[in-house]
């Protein structure tokens, strides 16, 4: 049956993991604890810190200890939703003051351009907030490449290397699974989305295989055609 839409991640996929680990993490640390001291109040900003208050059992945890439990996070690369909510906000900022430009391979965009244009649909899903995602393709280094999306999807569908978030992500795209290709870097996750009916393409970028997937080291190569 032939490719409708195409599901890609982001980091070690469409984007460089070292930008997302050598310049948004570090950014975020630097900025978010005046950001939560300065918003704390704010209704979005609120909710968040209510979450990770529950998150971590301490429900009567002042924002200075919340500062410090989302530091701790940061430092261990936790797939938090409401680390990752946060850090899209400050992030926000940043975009915003022009201090971060989002880094997407050029063969990424070359390849989703022309997907586009070719009538598939393209779709977002990673561990980063929506929002963040957003942003990253909003405010790249080639220019906004947000209308190339038909959506975006986050941990709130469900855990990266579980089948049944794909499950739910297939339903939300509403066509079938065996017409949605999906893109990664990592073999489980390639592996929860074969387990729930999705064709798969692993990307090595440093060449080498994603066993059991078919792997590329270049989006160049893909042809959903083909699939």
């Amino acid at each position: 049956m032939p490719i409708k839409a195409i599901l890609t991640d982001i980091e070690g996929t469409t984007s460089a993991v070292s930008f997302v680990f050598d310049v948004l993490f570090p950014y975020a640390a630097r900025h978010l604890p005046d950001f939560v001291r300065e918003h704390a109040g704010r209704a979005d900003v609120a909710a968040q810190l209510d979450a990770v208050r529950r998150d971590s059992n301490e429900p009567d945890a002042d924002v200075e200890r919340v500062v410090e439990i989302l530091l701790g996070w940061i430092a261990e690369d936790r797939k938090a939703t409401p680390l990752k909510a946060l850090q899209g906000m400050v992030w926000e900022q940043g975009y915003e003051a022009g201090q971060l430009k989002g880094h997407v391979f050029p063969d990424a965009v070359d390849a989703l351009k022309h997907w586009h244009q070719s009538g598939y649909r393209l779709f977002v899903y990673s561990s980063g907030s929506i929002q963040a995602q957003k942003l990253i393709f909003g405010c790249s280094e080639a220019g906004d490449l947000t209308s190339l999306f038909s959506g975006y999807f986050d941990t709130t569908s469900g855990p990266k290397r579980e089948a049944q978030s794909y499950a739910n992500i297939t339903q939300a795209i509403d066509i079938e699974a065996g017409q949605i290709l999906f893109l990664s870097d990592i073999v489980e996750e390639l592996d929860a989305a074969r387990a729930a009916g999705m064709a798969t393409c692993g990307l090595a970028r440093e060449g080498g295989e994603l066993a059991g997937h078919v792997t590329v080291d270049s989006f160049a190569r893909i042809n959903p055609a083909a699939f």
